[in-house]
């Protein structure tokens, strides 16, 4: 038996899995580290723990499957977007990471917008937002200054992890996409936004594929693991197009639907002229001289952990969503809209808010547990809808995440987004994916397409309801209408948010 690892670096833990030749999940362990909010819309975490939580997760990882480490070939990564690591010239880090879903960045935006203009979406393809890393460059430029000057090179998370336990450092095509500083078409860093800002182009690291090698273990790492030195090592990629890998999102009319904390629709893309202008993200795909489109809706899960927190803290989810199937879609004319940490697409704006609106006495739980649901599958067909207007032909979607954990809600889906929803038989997501890398760059495949047709395996397909489908089409018309009747409520609300 032969077998690699996939390593997942998320916002709140690290996940393993260690996959056989087969596609089968032989073993998986995760490890949980904290997250630091020092001021409000501040996120930041310290690099060592992702560093620790790895490594302890890897060892129980061996310990607790029993494999050979001499049958484990290849290793491979997928991380959170956007995040800067900083570090200086013997490779240590000068400050906590700042992370994709930290907003201090606005005024950053803001002049990355005025100082570029159009060329901005003609190189990097995306708009500057929050969440990106050229902002949160120029904020340590503006705000600390004297680490900038430290730095010798920046990093995102899982480059940085994977610099730790190789001792080499690189970063692949599909994570510096998120940077807002790579010519996304022609596979470079753009030296003519660098220079815009008066950055050295020194700061970026070298560029590989998804799939190369990028070395071998560490000898100190092999060891407390248990895994072998020469455990190859590769690239890996962005955590969305990891989970467009391990969905088999690798060939035109392919989508994804992932509900995590954010939510995303992801669609393959081989159009690499395609223009949209901002509307959704447009990124390099783990695959070679592919793409992506992506739209993000930012507090998907989080919605509804939020409103289980709020409404129902001794339940557990699935009693808060046991009877949702009883109610009719509508929810008895409650509307929600996910806006409660900002919203990236279709409306890039870190000040909008939330809504619950249209509620009466003969409202129960379930009714306002199942708008929430319906809510958050609205925003996210907002996104599914600038892709069919780009002529994009959406023959189905794959559901992954905490939004393919629930029947009704695939059934939602389905009916929302007017399109078959598949639930695959063993979903690991962005972890699946980082794995599949490493079988692909071991040689075990002639490509990632052939990876995927052997590993994914679909479980059900859920087709529209056409009655439900045409209820839906009138909802999510008028979903469509809170944001800009909400708008400027927000805005004056805001002096009260302390």
């Amino acid at each position: 038996m032969k077998y690699v690892i996939g390593i997942d670096l998320g916002t709140s833990a690290v996940k393993t899995v260690l996959l056989s030749k087969e596609g089968n999940i032989v073993c998986e362990q995760a490890q949980s580290y904290p997250l630091s909010r020092p001021e409000a819309g501040w996120s930041e975490q310290d690099p060592e723990d992702w560093v620790q939580q790895t490594l302890i997760s890897l060892r129980q990882l061996m310990d607790t499957s029993n494999v050979n480490p001499a049958d484990v070939e290849g290793i491979s990564f997928s991380g959170q977007m956007h995040g800067l690591v900083l570090i200086d010239a013997s490779g240590n880090v000068i400050r906590q990471a700042i992370l994709w879903n930290d907003t201090r960045t606005t005024e950053q935006c803001r002049t990355i917008e005025k100082t570029l203009g159009d060329r901005l979406l003609n190189i990097a393809c995306n708009r500057a937002l929050e969440g990106f890393t050229l902002p949160k460059l120029l904020w340590v430029k503006e705000h600390e200054p004297e680490l900038l000057e430290q730095a010798s090179l920046f990093l995102l998370p899982k480059d940085y992890l994977r610099y730790r336990l190789t001792g080499n450092l690189a970063m692949d095509y599909s994570d510096a996409a998120g940077t807002l500083l790579l010519d996304v078409r022609n596979k470079c860093w753009s030296s003519e936004i660098a220079e815009a800002f008066d950055l050295p182009l020194s700061l970026c690291p070298s560029l590989v594929e998804s799939f190369e090698q990028t070395g071998t273990l560490l000898p100190t790492v092999a060891e407390y693991t248990k895994l072998l030195p020469e455990t190859k090592v590769f690239a890996g990629g962005a955590d969305n197009a990891c989970g467009a890998i391990g969905a088999g999102i690798l060939s035109e009319g392919k989508t994804m639907c992932s509900i995590g904390t954010s939510g995303v629709i992801l669609s393959y893309e081989q159009r690499k002229e395609l223009k949209l202008d901002g509307r959704v993200h447009f990124f390099n795909h783990g695959e070679q001289d592919a793409f992506y489109t992506m739209g993000v809706t930012l507090a998907a899960g989080h919605s509804l952990t939020w409103f289980k927190e709020t409404f129902a803290k001794d339940l557990s989810f699935d009693e808060l969503l046991q009877d949702i199937h009883l109610i009719p879609a509508g929810s008895g004319g409650i509307l929600f809209t996910p806006y409660i940490s900002g919203e990236r697409t279709p409306h890039p704006d870190a000040d909008i808010r939330g809504s619950l609106i249209g509620i009466d006495a003969g409202h129960t739980l379930s009714h306002a547990a199942r708008a929430v649901l319906e809510g958050i599958t609205f925003s996210l067909r907002e996104s599914l809808e600038i892709m069919r207007q780009s002529g994009k032909d959406i023959t189905e979607i794959v559901a992954i995440g905490g939004g393919s954990l629930n029947e009704t809600w695939l059934q939602m889906q389905a009916d929302i987004f007017e399109a078959p929803v598949v639930k695959l038989e063993n979903e690991q997501g962005p972890a699946m994916g980082a794995a599949m890398l490493a079988a692909y760059g071991c040689g075990w495949f002639s490509s990632l397409r052939a990876c995927a047709e052997a590993f994914i395996r679909p479980a059900r397909v859920y087709s529209p309801n056409p009655q439900q489908a045409e209820e839906y089409r009138g909802l999510f018309s008028l979903y469509r209408q809170v944001y800009g009747l909400t708008y400027e409520l927000n805005r004056k609300l805001a002096v009260y948010r302390r």
